[in-house]
């Protein structure tokens, strides 16, 4: 359907979830105070297409039409329907920040608007490469950084994704039929999609966890680089920040149980990760 065709005043479906939500900070008081306001746009764009993909209610032909109304408001083909999309154009337009680090974000949520399932590690990370990696591109551009940054950038957010489908993964199936976890890794390990469903990880699923923690593990580590190798002395305290609360995560989640509970950070996380990472400032 052309976009031309959708007469919702607003196709955004705002879930409630906010930067507060997320594992990791977003635009926080370590980013230089004149670029926050661009980092919270790009934010708020991608929360609501993200909203759009995941709604339980809207069909998978609506939702790819929401989104891509999105992007012809991102990209000035049209003004009305999505305000988080014009508010993120006037930002890019006063940056000069490319639009592609978002129109990429569309690609990953139109594609959780119709596939549910992961055959393999690397389609994983395929969707994973424009679900996550954009975000941290975005915030290096906005910043003037160099695009040298990018690898180690790229994996610490497939890091955090991945990390964000093992806390969800039950909440994922339950709620949207969805499952992230590479049905390759659930065979070598004996478990099933339908292990999902229980109260408690079974033997398998801890099996392919531990696989899956180890991969995060190898992403942390070629992600050690990117304070390093930033230039803005504060956004090398944001990033490093962000990589000790990956690793905390990671090592709630070889420990705990994400089918019983939700493994989550605590504030004491945020407050550790963000004094440890001062030492970047030195």
């Amino acid at each position: 359907m052309s976009t031309d065709a959708i007469e919702i005043t607003d196709v955004e479906t705002w879930s409630g979830k906010d930067r507060g939500d997320e594992n990791f900070p977003v635009g926080s008081a370590l980013i230089r105070r004149a670029l926050r306001p661009h980092v919270h746009a790009y934010y708020a764009f991608a929360r609501n297409a993200d909203d759009i993909a995941d709604s339980p209610t809207l069909a998978p032909e609506d939702k790819i039409d929401r989104l891509d109304l999105m992007e012809a408001v991102l990209l000035g083909r049209r003004d009305g329907g999505s305000p988080s999309a014009l508010r993120l154009r006037e930002s890019l337009a006063a940056t000069g920040v490319t639009p592609v680090h978002a129109t990429e974000l569309l690609i990953a949520f139109r594609q959780d608007a119709t596939q549910r399932r992961y055959a393999t590690i690397d389609d994983l990370y395929g969707y994973c490469r424009y679900s996550a990696a954009p975000v941290g591109r975005y915030v290096l551009d906005l910043h003037g950084e160099s695009h040298a940054t990018w690898p180690s950038s790229d994996a610490l957010c497939i890091s955090l994704q991945v990390l964000n489908h093992l806390q969800d993964c039950a909440a994922d199936l339950a709620n949207l039929d969805r499952c992230y976890l590479p049905q390759t890794l659930l065979d070598e390990a004996g478990a099933s999609i339908e292990d999902l469903r229980g109260s408690a990880e079974t033997p398998g699923l801890r099996r392919v966890f531990a696989a899956l923690l180890d991969r995060v593990g190898q992403l942390n580590q070629a992600a050690a680089e990117l304070p390093r190798a930033t230039q803005d002395r504060r956004l090398k305290v944001e990033t490093a920040a962000i990589l000790g609360l990956a690793r905390r995560l990671a090592r709630r989640l070889a420990a705990g149980d994400p089918i019983a509970t939700r493994v989550k950070l605590t504030k004491a996380d945020f407050m550790r990760s963000t004094l440890l990472a001062l030492r970047y400032l030195a």
